[in-house]
């Protein structure tokens, strides 16, 4: 399939972070890792679970727009195959997830119920956050997903204090924390990276540099633009991926789980991947030009590379537009279901504010 066009795009195969100068060169590293060998089983998942994804998002759009979901919303319109080659290796109920506000996407590829997450962001109490927690605050424990995350930077701390809890409690778990290109450049973020690798906790940072933090390029706000990198100076390994390619992002993630789990302490994962709609919804994104916009649909859309994948495993074009019908349908019937739910009691403004221990 067609690659990334931007400055600095990936290629095909991931590249792993050579050794700092001084580094020892003697300890191990990661494998470069190779894409994934899907069935077509898998394939076909991979398609269904990105469509869902994107009909999904844009329902949310619609809605936005007819005033049925307030406040901010962040879209995950051309990031798909990230969450889904991701979160396709992991082990629901085991392994834990926390993302930031772009979070609608990664619960969805958890296999999170559409109707719920809808039911959430327009503030229905039949939400997975009861209704209080809307586009940028989902939360779910009995899925291990912690958030959707407002403030920027701030999972990667929480996600290391679930590597340690993972590690503590000796469950074979592994933690997944996703951030962005900006949030890379928080400090909070490099604190978590110093103990992750001090206490070689298992947790994957995965960068998702989707080219542009709210409306300034990467490479105009971080002076190491190659973002694989920033964990080198904490001994933490990294590998650079193809984010618009699912197998890619599987491959990836299958090397980054072989590290963790074999006791190595944590790995960063930079998916070079690109929105294509505004930060959120209140961005008109003046900052890019809209032949660039489409040259990234044009050429390294995720969903239609995925279709190509399944074309050549003999997967007719019907069998493809009965797959788009069905998402279409659950998505319809996830927005009727928000829509027709009610909104939160009174009383619920008291519940849930305090957890006590004992």
């Amino acid at each position: 399939m067609a690659k990334p066009t931007t400055p600095r795009a990936a290629s095909a195969k991931a590249k792993a972070a050579a050794p700092a100068a001084g580094a020892d060169h003697n300890r191990p590293r990661p494998q470069t890792p190779a894409d994934y060998k899907a069935s077509k089983e898998e394939l076909l998942e991979f398609y269904r679970q990105m469509v869902l994804i994107r009909r999904f998002e844009e329902k949310a759009g619609q809605l936005y727009g007819l005033g049925l979901i307030g406040g901010f919303c962040h879209l995950y319109i051309g990031q798909e195959a990230v969450a889904v080659g991701i979160q396709s290796a992991l082990k629901p109920g085991k392994d834990s997830v926390i993302t930031g506000y772009r979070d609608h996407g990664h619960m969805l590829a958890y296999g999170i119920d559409p109707n719920v997450i809808m039911a959430e962001l327009t503030g229905r109490g039949a939400g997975i956050s009861r209704g209080k927690g809307g586009s940028m605050h989902m939360f779910s424990v009995e899925h291990k997903f912690y958030g959707g995350h407002g403030i920027v930077g701030a999972q990667v701390s929480l996600g290391a204090g679930l590597g340690f809890a993972h590690k503590y409690n000796n469950d074979g778990g592994v933690c997944v924390a996703y951030f962005g290109d900006g949030a890379a450049n928080q400090g909070q973020v490099y604190e978590s990276f110093n103990m992750a690798e001090l206490w070689k906790l298992p947790i994957i940072f995965v960068i998702e540099n989707n080219q542009y933090a709210m409306g300034t390029s990467v490479n105009r706000a971080s002076s190491e633009d190659q973002l694989y990198r920033r964990g080198e100076s904490f001994r933490i390994p990294g590998l650079q991926v193809d984010g618009m390619d699912v197998l890619a992002v599987r491959g990836a993630t299958e090397e980054a789980l072989k590290w963790v789990q074999g006791g190595n302490g944590p790995i960063l994962l930079e998916m070079k991947t690109y929105r294509y709609r505004g930060h959120s919804m209140s961005d008109p994104a003046k900052y890019r030009s809209r032949e660039e916009v489409q040259a990234m649909r044009d050429k390294s859309d995720p969903i239609e590379g995925v279709k190509k994948y399944l074309i050549e495993a003999g997967v007719s074009e019907d069998d493809i537009k009965a797959i788009d019908q069905n998402i279409r349908k659950i998505v319809a019937e996830a927005a009727d279901f928000a829509e027709s739910s009610p909104e939160p009691e009174l009383h619920e403004l008291y519940t849930d504010v305090l957890v006590e221990q004992y």
